[in-house]
């Protein structure tokens, strides 16, 4: 623990302005923290080189361990106020969260100096109460498996070589190339970005297969994957390897053609899907199945109006729910694996998205190349070309043999010579209209492997699969806006179609983005500290496993699968899958789990040092906010910048997560009379923020609890309220303390354990 501590107060910013700084730094030599502070001193500018010399000179000279800095936002200068590996550093926020946000109320006098004088003392308890960690770091692999050897497995494992990493590529199939090898052409690659390509996948499997660097395993599966990152044992076709991370390239498989049978397929014989048009075209032949003549006329469809069918359709999913996956009943506390769910209805078939969009186009573009005169059609209701793609887009408008026309299309009848009529509706000219082809093509639904097949079969507690994400469609993903490549199992990158739809051009960049995560990955283990999203934490959670009584709270609740069980059910880490959000810390109800620079202890001590008047009349009601460090704490800090102000009764706490906060924090709380507890976090549900997957809605299941305990001590349950902000909803958090103020302390009035 932090023993020596030096408390810098800044006067910058118009904190000096607003306050008055050697009143703040007499006030800290005669609360209960003086005895942690060696050093109080105030300073004009103390991110200045002349404030940073002073505090580098007191270090050197007293012995500081601890150096609390009383200024702007930690999410700001933190690369200035950095002191050495073995001086921990606190920051006290006087800035954001208490002179620019600042509220006055005229009725009770000095709010402004009662709330730096809370903030300093709290930062002073806060470090008292933290640790420099030692983790241990273990002999690692540095080898990389990738799985799957289509375009994007191959990409990946090419990339990883020429950082002179070994890798093992495990290919179900009998031979590499994946998709790409029944591909006529890709989408354009490079410039001028107008026309298909060659995929070139021929010369990509030649370049894997003569790498010293890549071991291909043919015919082969991950059979399963034990342990973790760094120190993963890989069994592959009846032997171990050593891997210190994985790439997930299984890529797709078409969805279910059973929803594009209301539109001819399946009883009329020419009309197709993209994916076997696109086999016709490698075949060097475009063809009616029905008589085997060259298509003259072909249509390209990319949106159908299914609700004129009376067709249900998923408009998320574009499948058929997969059968269950093998073990699919999950023992006690695993995951279930993913399963789609089917929506009473639709209007459209939801997957006219960049990838229907350019396959129609580039598609379109073989039919007058392999069949002379014939014309294209590609009928839309939303035609998607984002970025460089847009002169793809122009350069069909541009050709002749190509007709676009934005439309949804209504029906497709079979004449008795196999031709083909298109109704549309909706159209350029507002009418609607009727086509005729020889040959329908339909878009082909893009789903991932990682759907029908359990292709990891991890080797932990919490079962063999991927989580459900039913937001991602079965793409297996951490957080799409937050962390792409990341999935919910530390140490496995998700690339390519297993990651999203996306193309080929894409997906050359997405296997290099996962590459780099995953030496990222290693390198971060190789130094002790977390991958992500809390990249550079040496800490981890540290279990008293003397007091654990087996309850499995932690073990089921961690959203990353970190913890295993031994065989008499105590909780097994496995540090180097740990992402330190501390979830397990606030899910044990004997508070046996900490961090060395986070754990119970601190913040609830860090509580214990908010003044709370016992008469809220005249001294007004305490709230404490314990706010979420990624999404909630820094709209914070962009509320202030924009000129937001708050009431200044309430006191921010910053936490890792809402999952991390534990049940005692607001015992600790109320019984010191706090008159409410808010905890702002970030969105959970279907359209999830959180960084940490699953840490506000397990805050929000353990609020139930937590309400419960209450009312059995004769307090309002609603005076702990969970509030969702995103990180661009800066503007909202006003609203909502004012909300919490006016709705749930007025209402209720003194908390009743006040002044005991």
């Amino acid at each position: 623990m932090a023993e020596k501590l030096g408390v810098y107060i800044c006067g910058g910013c118009e904190i000096g302005k607003a306050l008055d700084l050697a009143g703040l730094a007499e006030h800290v030599k005669n609360s209960k923290v003086a005895p942690l502070c060696k050093v109080i001193k105030t300073n004009p500018v103390l991110c200045s080189p002349e404030g940073v010399a002073e505090i580098e000179a007191d270090i050197k000279a007293e012995g500081l361990d601890g150096v609390v800095v009383c200024a702007c936002s930690p999410r700001v200068k933190w690369d200035i106020f950095r002191f050495g590996d073995k001086i921990q550093v606190e920051r006290v926020n006087l800035r954001e969260q208490c002179v620019w946000s600042f509220q006055d109320d005229a009725k009770v006098p000095g709010l402004l100096t009662l709330m730096a004088q809370d903030y300093v003392r709290m930062g002073v308890t806060r470090l008292s109460k933290a640790a420099i960690p030692a983790p241990e770091i273990p002999e690692t692999s540095k080898t990389l498996m990738v799985l799957g050897g289509g375009f994007t497995g191959m990409t990946a494992a090419l990339n990883a070589a020429a950082l002179n990493r070994d890798v093992i590529l495990v290919e179900k199939g009998d031979k590499l190339g994946g998709k790409a090898l029944n591909m006529y052409k890709t989408f354009p690659l490079a410039a001028p970005y107008d026309k298909a390509q060659d995929t070139g996948i021929e010369k990509m499997v030649a370049a894997v297969s003569g790498n010293p660097k890549i071991k291909v395993l043919l015919n082969s599966t991950l059979e399963s994957l034990e342990g973790a990152p760094g120190l993963f044992k890989a069994t592959i076709a009846g032997s171990v390897y050593d891997v210190g991370a994985a790439i997930l390239a299984t890529g797709w498989v078409p969805g279910e053609a059973k929803h594009l049978e209301p539109f001819g397929y399946g009883t009329m014989k020419n009309v197709v899907t993209s994916a076997q048009f696109e086999e016709m075209a490698k075949s060097g032949k475009i063809v009616r199945p029905s008589d085997g003549k060259p298509a003259a006329s072909v249509a390209f469809v990319l949106d159908m109006d299914l609700a004129l069918k009376d067709v249900s359709y998923d408009a998320a999913a574009a499948c058929e729910p997969p059968a269950p996956l093998a073990g699919d009943a999950p023992a006690e506390g695993e995951e279930k694996p993913f399963v789609y769910e089917q929506t009473e209805s639709a209007k459209h078939l939801a997957i006219s998205s960049e990838i229907s969009s350019l396959v129609a186009l580039k598609q379109a573009g073989y039919v007058a190349e392999l069949n002379a005169g014939a014309v294209a059609m590609v009928l839309y209701d939303h035609m998607m070309v984002p970025g460089i793609n847009e002169k793809y887009y122009k350069a069909a408008q541009d050709n002749a043999s190509i007709m676009l026309t934005k439309a949804v299309v209504t029906g497709v009848t079979e004449s008795g010579d196999g031709s083909l009529t298109v109704a549309a509706k909706d159209t350029l000219i507002g009418d609607s209209i009727e086509l005729v082809a020889d040959l329908v093509v339909l878009p082909t639904a893009v789903v991932p492997v990682t759907a029908y097949e359990p292709t990891m079969n991890f080797v932990y507690r919490q079962g063999p699969h991927f989580p459900d994400l039913k937001l991602f469609d079965g793409f297996v993903d951490s957080n799409y806006i937050c962390f792409p490549y990341e999935t919910r199992r530390t140490g496995v990158y998700a690339a390519g179609c297993a990651h999203q739809p996306m193309t080929m051009a894409n997906a050359r960049d997405d296997a290099a983005g996962a590459v780099l995560k995953a030496v990222q990955c290693i390198e971060s283990i190789n130094r002790g500290v977390a991958v992500h999203p809390r990249s550079g934490d040496l800490s981890f959670p540290v279990f008293n496993f003397v007091r654990c009584t087996q309850c499995k709270r932690c073990t089921e609740e961690c959203p990353f699968g970190a913890l295993d069980d031994d065989e008499k059910g105590t909780p097994k880490p496995n540090y180097t899958r740990c992402r330190r959000c501390g979830t397990c810390m606030g899910a044990c109800p004997e508070r046996v789990i900490k961090f060395d620079s986070y754990n119970v202890d601190q913040i609830g001590s860090t509580i214990k040092e908010v003044q709370v008047p016992d008469d809220m009349v005249k001294g007004g009601p305490r709230v404490i906010v314990l706010v979420c460090e990624n999404d909630a704490y820094p709209a914070l800090d962009m509320a202030a910048f924009r000129g937001k102000s708050w009431s200044p009764y309430v006191r921010f706490i910053p936490v890792r997560c809402l999952g991390s906060v534990n049940a005692i924090w607001v015992a600790d709380a109320m019984s010191k009379g706090v008159d409410g507890v808010m905890l702002l976090g970030c969105k959970y549900g279907d359209d999830y923020q959180c960084h940490f997957v699953k840490g506000s809605e397990l805050c929000s299941r353990r609020k139930e609890n937590i309400a419960e305990s209450l009312k059995r001590l004769g307090v309002e349950a609603e005076r702990v309220e969970q509030y969702e902000v995103a990180i661009d909803e800066y503007d909202q958090i006003p609203g909502l303390i004012e909300k919490f103020m006016t709705e749930v302390i007025t209402k209720f009035g003194p908390n009743p354990f006040k002044g005991y």
